[in-house]
């Protein structure tokens, strides 16, 4: 073998290794299961008080990409599944319903979120989508959506405020102010 051919050789072979290493830190290595406790509750901002109030669940799944409490990536990486006894009548009438719910996919092996199927069932009517949380952390809302069969699912999507702020424009009018970033955390 020339030394060119083994050059080429040595190429693709180091953008493989790459394209690997680069496909299991986004889909794997980030990413950890939590454990109930670590979630905590799942709440929904009611009607009447306008506050957050938990709902009962069970089979609460959830991931995120925080370790030893240090969030390794952006706010919207956390989702979660899990069943719920109340109809979807009663959490309308009880609890704020969310406009414009986009949710974020999962990855793959987390398999009980399935962005497309939640987001057609929404586009359709089928599920219907709550505010869990305002702000749940700057420019970041927690959305909760609920099949008819009881099936839920939790994301974090970017509210008005963080689009206009992540998009380099100024902060509008009526958002929080924007948090002051510190030099550890740059």
């Amino acid at each position: 073998m020339n030394a060119t051919r083994l050059a080429i050789v040595a190429i693709l072979g180091s953008a493989l290794i790459a394209a690997v290493l680069m496909y299991y830190q986004l889909v794997y290595a980030g990413y950890a299961e939590l454990t109930r406790s670590e979630v905590g509750e799942i709440q929904l901002v009611s009607v009447v008080s306008g506050e957050s109030e938990p709902i009962m669940l069970d089979n609460l799944k959830a991931i995120d990409t925080v370790e030893d409490g240090v969030r390794l990536s952006g706010a919207i990486s956390f989702r979660a599944c899990f069943d719920t006894p109340h109809s979807q009548a009663m959490l309308s009438e009880t609890f704020v319903i969310f406009d414009d719910a986009v949710p974020l996919n999962a990855p793959p092996w987390f398999d009980c979120f399935n962005a497309q199927e939640i987001g057609l069932a929404l586009e359709e009517g089928a599920a219907i989508a709550f505010l869990s949380e305002e702000n749940i952390s700057f420019g970041v809302d927690r959305v909760v959506a609920v099949l008819p069969d009881g099936r839920g699912f939790v994301w974090h999507q970017l509210n008005a405020c963080g689009e206009a702020v992540f998009d380099g424009e100024s902060n509008p009018e009526g958002c929080p102010d924007v948090p002051e970033i510190s030099a550890e955390e740059t």
